[in-house]
């Protein structure tokens, strides 16, 4: 019975999703037209559960490149109402058309002067009859088996507003970079706006040697500063090359006295670099692909300047 009820529901709304298909026509092309030409902010109104879709259709604008607010029907005519200007276009749900609180904004609107989109399924009600455009999401029926609560309406509603903002993302050119910079703490975001100068180890916080150093005393270094590793620099502070435990595992058998050899004599010369302005997720790829877990950061002219291990890259969440 469960499963039987569950895809009966599942179906009720996909078919109510689908039928929105032929109610598009040109209000809602001329809605795309204003919203993306207005010079204030889109205000999404509703209430009860059309006011949770509201919010949620407001947010996605928000977040993809249109700036919105969401409303509260109710608390508009107790002061909300001041954040609407004549230069706002304002979205008013409800699936009846007929929702007291909602209708009642509008001769406040008018009279502020801006443009109204109506989102509702009552063709003929009162909010389609005084908005400037009308956006029928009428279904045939809800999924609630008491035919009560809305489920399929607030599913149309909600799919709606994705096809409103899809076609501001495409107006406006928003592209993936402008929605990582307003999803900074986002996956996304890492990838797109962290660069290595934002994660690399700086100052103390690596080591870094002369070529002329003793190993045994870049051995302290690396110690010191707990990595892995040791960027060795000329006396003009050019990356002259890399020392990891792997060059000290590969001399110390056939070299017993390695620890008192300059540094510059057993180093790996011309290691793999990055440049500070990188992408961080660039880097990540980078030592994934070469299998090195540390990256000497250099400036233009090859000086040193910091070092990108694997782990701040992983602790910054660039491999999820």
């Amino acid at each position: 019975m469960p499963l039987k009820r569950a895809r009966e529901v599942l179906e009720i709304e996909a078919a109510a999703v689908k039928a929105l298909v032929k109610n598009l026509d040109a209000d809602f092309a001329e809605a795309v037209d204003i919203m993306a030409a207005c010079a204030g902010r889109v205000v999404v109104a509703g209430m009860g559960k059309t006011g949770i879709v509201a919010r949620k259709i407001s947010a996605t604008l928000s977040s993809t490149g249109t700036p919105s607010i969401y409303m509260h029907s109710a608390e508009a005519v107790h002061g909300d109402m001041g954040q609407v200007t004549r230069d706002d276009v304002v979205i008013l749900i409800s699936s009846s058309g007929e929702t007291e609180e909602t209708v009642r904004l509008l001769p406040l609107l008018k009279k502020i002067g801006c443009r109204t989109i109506a989102m509702t399924g009552g063709m003929t009600s009162p909010l389609a009859r005084h908005c400037d455009l009308v956006l029928n999401v009428n279904v045939a029926r809800e999924g609630c088996p008491l035919g009560l609560a809305p489920m399929a309406s607030t599913t149309a509603t909600l799919a709606m507003g994705d096809a409103l903002a899809a076609c501001l993302v495409d107006r406006k050119n928003f592209r993936r970079e402008d929605f990582a910079f307003f999803h900074p703490g986002g996956s996304l975001g890492r990838r797109l706006l962290l660069t290595v100068e934002d994660i690399m180890r700086k100052g103390n916080n690596f080591a870094r040697v002369r070529d002329n150093e003793p190993v045994k005393d870049v051995l302290l270094a690396i110690t010191q500063a707990r990595c892995g590793s040791a960027c060795v620099v000329d006396a003009r502070g050019k990356l002259a090359g890399i020392f990891t435990d792997g060059d000290l595992r590969r001399h110390i058998e056939g070299d017993p006295g390695i620890l008192s050899k300059p540094v510059g004599k057993v180093m790996t010369r011309g290691p793999l670099t990055i440049a500070s302005t990188r992408l961080a997720a660039e880097a990540f790829a980078t030592l994934m692909e070469k299998k090195v877990d540390e990256l000497p950061v250099v400036d233009p002219k090859g000086r040193l300047v910091g070092l990108l291990d694997v782990q701040d890259l992983l602790k910054a969440g660039l491999a999820r």
